[in-house]
């Protein structure tokens, strides 16, 4: 596939990761919205099928959606280092359309919210208790979890006698949805489970530089590292825990 190609497709996908997963945030917390106060598990659940949307659009691609992903398969072996940077250019621009979509959409509640200051947490994750480190180690272990699950889950194969074994192929983009679910709900507490520094990263920028929301409060620069590098560590001792058992009997 060509770069082009790769570039486009990812793009869309995490477009449509980064609109459905932020807007089910801005649906919670802007206050004129039917969704308003609607909790955490709201919030959890419409990530999860984000994720599901987003991956199937970029299927052309692997549905990577996620530096992360991206990362880790390249540390495993199984994607060439040299696509790297375009799936992550894909993604990035991807996160930051998505993000200024959702504020398309939501435009008259953002205006009328009396809380803009507060606002970066639709777009971005920000920590309940703010500790780098500690925020690090939360992100790299729920971005391994994701990781490994999606390099070791079982894939369809057929035994020797030509029967099928489906393994957790059948279920698709959904099977990752399911995994991503349970990490917010069960990781998701500490730092908002980022697991992907294209779905942080990139409305980050947009919150900076793009969205014109009257009162706005500080895009955190200081932390945004955290929701980046601690889900690359996590995909890449994935992908390295991936080789060492990956030739096991």
């Amino acid at each position: 596939m060509s770069a082009g190609a790769i570039f486009v497709w990812e793009m869309l996908g995490t477009s449509v990761l980064v609109l459905l997963g932020t807007a089910v945030v801005a649906n919670h917390t802007l206050r004129k919205t039917l969704g308003s106060g609607s909790g955490f598990l709201f919030i959890t659940v419409g990530w999860a099928f984000a994720v599901f949307a987003g991956a199937s659009v970029a299927d052309a691609t692997g549905g990577h959606i996620n530096p992360a992903v991206t990362f880790g398969l390249a540390v495993s072996g199984e994607l060439p280092w040299a696509d790297v940077p375009i799936y992550w250019a894909g993604q990035i621009v991807g996160g930051v359309l998505g993000a200024v979509l959702t504020w398309l959409a939501y435009k008259l509640q953002f205006d009328d919210h009396p809380e803009p200051e507060g606002t970066l947490g639709i777009f971005s994750t920000i920590p309940t208790i703010p500790n780098k480190v500690w925020n690090t180690v939360t992100e790299v272990i729920g971005t391994f979890i994701l990781l490994i699950w999606i390099l070791l889950t079982p894939t369809a194969t057929v035994t020797e006698g030509g029967e099928p074994v489906f393994g957790n192929a059948a279920l698709g983009y959904a099977g990752v949805s399911f995994v991503v679910l349970v990490i917010g709900t069960s990781l998701g507490g500490p730092t908002g489970y980022a697991i992907n520094p294209a779905r942080d990263l990139g409305p980050r920028i947009a919150y900076a530089w793009i969205l014109p929301i009257r009162g706005k409060g500080s895009p955190q620069w200081g932390y945004s590292w955290v929701p980046v590098v601690g889900p690359l560590i996590g995909a890449g001792l994935a992908g390295l825990l991936y080789l060492a058992v990956s030739g096991l009997s």
